[in-house]
């Protein structure tokens, strides 16, 4: 039985979650602004202090390892780390993708949201990299990847295999909305949620799946880009 912290900041949700033995116990998260640098550690304080658990009882951090929101990575994963070398605890990365995709599966499987032909439907979480650009991958309805996590430009052509062989291909997370009309897809309205990383998160504990907490970087699949500020300072 593992009892495991788990944290998502690669979007514009900061999401902060209690899983023991795969279940989710307690969650705190908002999406009011990008202020995550803020809110990780309240959250974080909160679910302990509720759940009367002090920091040394958890036996592992899992953190969304992205792609996402160069910002909002380094916020979760150096807070996770951090907590990690305090703690002597080990750390566990789960894909944001997979752990989206997850969230969709059991939303469906609750009967939250309702989609035709649930058997022969694929999967394409899409976080949003501005534009008409998203991070994205394709899985079945089982949650498994059928191909890599790509950066894609969505044109017309976008996942023309995929989409010519499902029945549903179903596109949600921050960045799809944008994409439905361009793909023709069926979009579902799925928040990005520390929700998706309890299986994940409690199986990868399970077989010591851990990542070197000195070494381990986000996966950010772009370089972050500076631009100069057009505003006079002076």
């Amino acid at each position: 039985m593992a009892l495991i912290l788990c944290i998502e900041t690669g979007t514009e949700v900061c999401s902060v979650g209690l899983v023991n033995n795969g279940v989710l116990i307690s969650l705190r998260e908002s999406d009011a602004g990008r202020d995550h640098a803020k809110k990780v550690a309240v959250f974080v304080d909160e679910l302990l202090k509720e759940n009367d658990i002090q920091p040394d009882q958890i036996d592992a951090v899992a953190v969304g390892e992205g792609p996402g929101s160069y910002t909002g990575l380094r916020i979760g994963v150096s807070f996770a780390k951090g907590l990690c070398y305090a703690l002597g605890k080990p750390l566990i990365a789960v894909s944001s993708l997979a752990a989206l995709t997850a969230v969709a599966i059991e939303d469906y499987q609750a009967g939250i949201i309702d989609i035709d032909n649930w058997d022969k439907a694929l999967l394409c979480p899409m976080i949003d990299a501005r534009r008409m650009e998203v991070y994205a991958q394709v899985f079945d309805n089982s949650g498994k990847a059928l191909n890599d996590i790509a950066a894609e430009v969505v044109t017309e052509s976008s996942f023309e295999t995929f989409r010519a062989t499902a029945d549903q291909f179903i596109i949600f997370g921050n960045g799809a909305a944008k994409c439905c009309e361009i793909l023709g897809a069926k979009y579902i309205d799925i928040a990005h949620s520390v929700r998706g990383m309890a299986s994940i998160a409690n199986a990868k504990f399970e077989v010591n799946d851990f990542v070197d907490v000195a070494y381990f970087e986000p996966y950010y699949l772009k370089d972050f880009v500076v631009t100069t500020s057009r505003k006079k300072l002076f």
